[in-house]
């Protein structure tokens, strides 16, 4: 091998470990923007109610109403796990479990607890590991989340009576945590479910939002990211998938997407519901953004829901 042939071998290597440490380096800081425990600049979550809201009621209703404080630990990792529970105005053995978005928590859920206890429902309300008053530095996705949550279901069981019916609902990556839900092993007290504007997978929203925010391509970041929470959290974005979980659903599931959806495209929901392997219904909501649908149209969303309910809760 001639020395010039060396140098550029050796500057070859040079730019490869430059390119490796650069892709690395930016996994890890996209990794702390998309996972990691923390404020999300990108994420407008608020509790303030400004009375021109159209959900004004339920909101302050659900601000101002006494809760019960829940604990849980988690599937895995032994974290603590907090929840708020409100019953029912009358004694009831229906209860609705309800899955809070990205960068959210039980307060961020207002409006649906609202909803539900109108409709004479208790209402459990958890905070997600990573999130609200529960411990963990990371946000699941819905993926750890789907176990947590069935250890909730239980608890609500144990608490209410073998002859508890149970439905979950939940908007944006609280509705991919219900669609993860469903095709586990739930307990014959779980009735139905209810989604809204969740998506595919982990993997697809955040290849799509990579591309969205930042105007990245696929590869080869969104791939680093996943292996780094592999590595972290014992799970890639791939395995992380609400459609593979519904093909294993075989309990009534009600879809909801809003038609203006730029944040969970509306696209995703197609599939999904192809997908499901039960009953099940599509409701797309004409004009609404994402996690708006109720916002946007509280007379279809409360009527389509309070007839769903109807239909399975006995």
């Amino acid at each position: 091998m001639t020395k010039r042939t060396k140098h550029w071998l050796t500057g070859v290597i040079i730019v490869i470990l430059v390119a490796m440490i650069g892709i690395g380096a930016a996994g890890y800081y996209f990794y702390n923007m998309a996972v990691a425990r923390g404020k999300k600049s990108f994420i407008h979550n608020t509790t303030a109610v400004k009375k021109s809201d159209p959900l004004y009621k339920e909101k302050t209703w659900y601000a101002g109403t006494k809760k019960l404080v829940w604990h849980e630990t988690s599937a895995t990792d032994h974290l603590k796990l907090v929840a708020n529970y409100v019953p029912a105005a009358k004694t009831t053995k229906k209860t609705i479990v309800i899955a809070h978005g990205f960068g959210g928590s039980s307060a961020h859920m207002a409006e649906y607890a609202g909803l539900f206890h109108e409709l004479g429902y208790n209402v459990l309300l958890p905070d997600d590991r990573g999130n609200g008053k529960s411990q963990g530095n990371y946000t699941g996705y819905g993926w750890p989340d789907r176990l947590d949550y069935l250890k909730w279901i239980h608890q609500v069981i144990r608490r209410n009576g073998q002859d508890s019916q149970i439905v979950v609902f939940g908007v944006s990556m609280g509705g991919a945590t219900t669609m993860m839900i469903s095709g586990e092993k739930t307990p014959s007290q779980v009735k139905a479910f209810i989604e809204d504007c969740g998506y595919t997978s982990v993997y697809d929203e955040i290849k799509y939002q990579a591309k969205s925010m930042y105007n990245l391509p696929e590869y080869p970041l969104v791939p680093v990211v996943s292996e780094i929470n592999k590595l972290k959290n014992g799970y890639s974005f791939k395995q992380a998938s609400a459609l593979k979980q519904v093909a294993k659903n075989h309990k009534p599931m009600l879809f909801i997407h809003g038609t203006a959806d730029t944040f969970v495209p509306t696209r995703m929901v197609y599939p999904l519901y192809r997908a499901d392997a039960g009953p099940k219904q599509l409701v797309l909501v004409k004009g609404a953004a994402h996690a708006k649908s109720f916002a946007h149209n509280p007379k279809l969303y409360r009527q389509t829901v309070t007839a769903f309910l109807a239909r399975y809760f006995k």
